[in-house]
């Protein structure tokens, strides 16, 4: 039951996000300053964790010698991962930009054709389509949550607010996997998190620039809550994810518990959203489709299993 408990902590962590994100976005900061800000402030983190290996310095030697793919895959991975969210947060509340992110966990399978067959390098990889069966129970909850936004807040901020999170959703995985890829199991989960970091700077400084030409610099409360954002979704919650995982792998049906935690990301951010945001209720067709998201989730990780 440890690696549960650690995914089920994990996912308290991962919801900051979401949460300090709309907070943010209430006190009128820059969605740019949020998603910029986080990870400059990841990179001090992470060279804290990794420095004590000494492997630093062999992995900036091997980020330069393919210094392309890192930059974009890490750009396409972090930037387009976490940019469009923090844009979504102006538009939607965090337990609906929580629940709509979660099309990632279809994104991740559907995007298999993209690498090539581990064992046949030839081939391509195949969607697992059995896996997905259950993937229609989320989809409908998602839309389900969608709906009650555009009924609630109109379809043109709805659309403002789904739209960047279909894309992070994808970028997130397609980022990820690409850079796993490229890595080979050569470094650590950690180290590959601050060379994504290193790699992904040019993109988070030219949001810095562009956020200050627009809004200036941020304020006090901003920069302390994405401080946050960087240590209790950015470290804690992945070092306490990858953990959980590296446990488990040897057990497939624990290794899909321990990912089924995720679904707890949507109660987390919605407890914590009550707690610290709006203490206003969704309305009953949002329930559902987070209940539907969750049921989704926990039903596919078994299926996988």
């Amino acid at each position: 039951m440890r690696p549960v408990l650690l995914g089920i902590v994990a996912a308290v962590f991962f919801s900051a996000t979401y949460v300090l994100n709309a907070r943010m976005s209430l006190a009128g900061g820059s969605f740019l300053w949020s998603a910029s800000l986080r990870y400059l402030f990841m990179l001090p983190l992470f060279l804290i964790v990794t420095v004590r290996s000494g492997r630093h310095r062999l992995l900036l030697t091997e980020m330069v010698g393919a210094w392309r793919r890192w930059v974009l895959w890490s750009t396409v991975g972090f930037g387009l991962f976490y940019a469009p969210l923090c844009f979504a947060s102006d538009y939607a509340p965090a337990w609906a930009v929580a629940g709509t992110f979660q099309l990632t966990i279809i994104a991740g399978p559907l995007l298999s054709p993209l690498f090539r067959n581990p064992v046949d390098a030839r081939l391509r990889q195949r969607i697992p389509w059995r896996s997905l069966r259950w993937s229609g129970v989320m989809l409908a909850g998602i839309l389900l949550i969608e709906e009650q936004q555009a009924a609630t807040r109109g379809g043109h901020q709805t659309w403002l607010a789904a739209l960047p999170v279909v894309v992070s959703a994808f970028a997130y995985p397609l980022g990820n996997r690409k850079m796993m890829a490229l890595c080979a199991g050569t470094w650590s989960a950690a180290e590959r998190i601050l060379g994504m970091t290193i790699a992904s700077l040019p993109f988070w400084l030219l949001l810095s620039v562009i956020a200050y030409l627009t809004s200036g610099w941020p304020p006090i409360s901003q920069i302390t809550q994405s401080a946050g954002v960087a240590v209790f979704s950015g470290l804690l919650a992945t070092l306490l994810f990858f953990t959980a995982t590296d446990h488990a792998r040897a057990d497939s049906h624990l290794l899909a518990r321990v990912e089924a935690t995720q679904a707890m990301e949507i109660v987390w951010t919605l407890v914590l959203s009550l707690l610290l945001v709006s203490n206003q209720l969704p309305a009953w067709p949002s329930f559902v489709g987070m209940a539907l998201v969750v049921i989704g989730i926990v039903w596919q990780a078994r299926a996988q299993a």
